[in-house]
């Protein structure tokens, strides 16, 4: 058991105005409700921060292979939403057309998987953000799972 008092000074008589509360079992649920809910506030900021980070992906869901892009400014700094589109041609002929496309996350990052292994001639992921744009071309039957450093901005 937990004693406190609050001192409030003398009444009229001399003796001590004040309350005297004391902290029980009954009052220890609430304390630690008090407790979880400023521990849940804390840990989930912390949660929500990792999420914003999470690299965006776009799945084609044709194939094992994957391209990852970091896209960049020309001073270095990480592009948001600067946009990856690639067409992908299969089938017969190269007859069906897919195209995917993903924006970048605040770190400048975004991933492409779901690509086949095999494809006809190269990939080319047109990478654009306002009026700059860049061509990577990518093959997946050399390299199934690439990464590309991209700067938009050089001339």
């Amino acid at each position: 058991m937990v004693h406190f008092e609050e001192k409030g000074g003398r009444g009229e008589s001399g003796e001590m105005k004040g309350k005297d509360r004391t902290v029980t079992k009954e009052h220890l649920p609430r304390i630690f409700a008090w407790m979880g809910t400023i521990l849940a506030v804390v840990l989930g900021g912390a949660v929500i921060a990792a999420i914003a980070q999470e690299v965006p992906v776009v799945d084609g869901h044709l194939g094992p292979c994957s391209a990852t892009f970091t896209v960049t400014g020309s001073e270095k700094k990480p592009i948001y939403d600067a946009k990856i589109e690639v067409v992908i041609r299969y089938g017969f002929m190269s007859l069906h057309k897919y195209t995917l496309q993903v924006g970048t996350n605040s770190e400048g990052k975004a991933r492409v998987a779901g690509i086949p292994e095999k494809t006809k001639k190269p990939l080319e992921f047109r990478i654009t953000f306002g009026q700059a744009s860049k061509t990577v071309e990518f093959d997946p039957a050399l390299k199934c799972s690439a990464s590309f450093e991209v700067v938009l901005g050089d001339k």
